[in-house]
């Protein structure tokens, strides 16, 4: 370990903030989630970057979302296999085990990961599974070329971002787990994007065919 890596150094003060304020502040709720164990309202998959906080976008406080975060905010269709699946995990054991009623795929604004969809990437061993896991996004990138083969590049990527956010949910359905308790009315499916333009969260209306501004009477 390097001490003297001031990038972590920072980390460390937030954390003691933490422990000497938030946690103090709010050490009830915290003993209470301890010893009544964790009953989140709802699954969460949302992208790795580091500019989109769930519980922050949210308002969430400990204990109200089940997160999953992984480059792109994708979901890879369900494979009845024996190898390691980190989001299909996570998948499985918040509906399976923790019996969530809600999953919400946010997608957000400026996404690395749709950028990437549309730049020639070498190949290297370096990102071996990164190249692989962005195929994830193909199906969305050809829908959005199709529909709108006359864009600015920047409206064809902030288009891509919405309409991958649709095909994750198709593959969301995929999984047996899910489309059971779909099926049954006791799961709820959202897809939401949030822009980091301007702060705010849409959510996709299956009606209307569009995404539209969330807030508290909307959904």
């Amino acid at each position: 370990m390097h001490k003297e890596n001031s990038n972590i150094k920072s980390i460390a003060l937030g954390h003691e903030k933490f422990k000497q304020s938030n946690f103090k502040q709010n050490e009830d709720r915290f003993k209470q989630l301890v010893d009544d164990g964790q009953h989140p309202k709802a699954l969460f998959i949302g992208c790795s970057d580091s500019r989109v906080g769930p519980e922050i976008i949210t308002g969430s406080v400990p204990g109200e979302l089940f997160i999953v975060r992984n480059i792109g905010n994708f979901v890879a269709p369900f494979k009845p296999d024996e190898e390691y699946h980190a989001t299909a995990s996570a998948i499985e054991y918040a509906v399976g085990v923790l019996n969530i009623t809600d999953i919400i795929i946010c997608g957000h604004s400026h996404c690395g990961a749709i950028e990437s969809l549309y730049k020639e990437i070498p190949y290297s061993d370096d990102i071996l599974h990164t190249i692989k896991w962005l195929e994830l996004g193909s199906d969305a990138k050809k829908f959005a070329i199709s529909q709108m083969p006359n864009a600015s590049s920047n409206e064809l990527k902030r288009f891509t971002e919405k309409v991958s956010i649709l095909f994750q949910l198709d593959n969301i359905m995929t999984y047996p787990v899910v489309k059971n308790r779909v099926d049954s009315g006791e799961l709820f499916l959202h897809g939401w994007y949030y822009d980091i333009d301007n702060g705010a969260i849409s959510y996709y209306d299956d009606e209307k065919d569009e995404f539209l501004p969330l807030d508290a009477n909307s959904i």
